[in-house]
């Protein structure tokens, strides 16, 4: 699937609304995105609707800023996919993820979250988000992306699809680089200048 990809901006923030408000992007619209970038113990786990709508703030707030805490994928006119990705020093809780903690030192942006409602599935969306997020970090001059995503051929996989899945990443040539736990496998790719 072909799609325009764009980072997100202030004049973008409707089309993310739009998005995230879409019928199957219920855990998006909890969190709207924040998850990993902030820390402390039951954060957006189970959010109330102060924590949501301050979640919904937050992103907006980093919007504006440079760099975008993602991408914006369009059919047309219409937002079909969402990336986050940023440097990954912006996900303080990766830092204590047993999953996602750190493998080494190198600099490098991470993939943390992939949505697509649920009326654009299984139409190569997140791949081709996946293909945008990509080119976009090596534009911005990133050496190395990593991600987390779901090894579903492993018993007891989590179903947690906006990480996306070990398949799509090994087909556009990530490497698997550590596994913390036998499920969640940390892969990267490395990007020429």
């Amino acid at each position: 699937m072909k799609l325009a990809v764009h980072a997100l901006t202030p004049e973008r923030w409707p089309d993310l609304e739009a998005l995230f408000e879409a019928r199957g992007c219920s855990e998006a619209r909890g969190c709207w995105c924040m998850y990993y970038r902030v820390t402390g113990k039951g954060a957006y786990t189970r959010p109330s609707e102060a924590q949501r709508q301050a979640a919904h703030d937050a992103l907006k707030a980093l919007s504006a800023q440079d760099p975008p805490p993602g991408l914006l994928g369009y059919r047309g006119d219409t937002p079909v996919g969402w990336v986050s990705l940023g440097p990954r020093e912006d996900f303080a809780k990766l830092r204590r993820s047993p999953a996602m903690k750190a493998v080494d030192d190198q600099a490098v942006w991470s993939i943390v979250c992939l949505v697509v409602p649920s009326e654009y599935r299984k139409q190569g969306v997140a791949r081709a988000m996946l293909q945008g997020a990509v080119a976009y970090a090596r534009k911005r001059g990133v050496r190395l992306i990593e991600a987390y995503p779901v090894d579903k051929s492993e018993a007891g996989a989590p179903d947690a699809p906006w990480f996306g899945s070990l398949a799509m990443f090994d087909e556009l040539g990530f490497e698997e680089v550590a596994r913390h736990q036998p499920a969640r496998p940390i892969v990267r790719l490395k990007l020429a200048r």
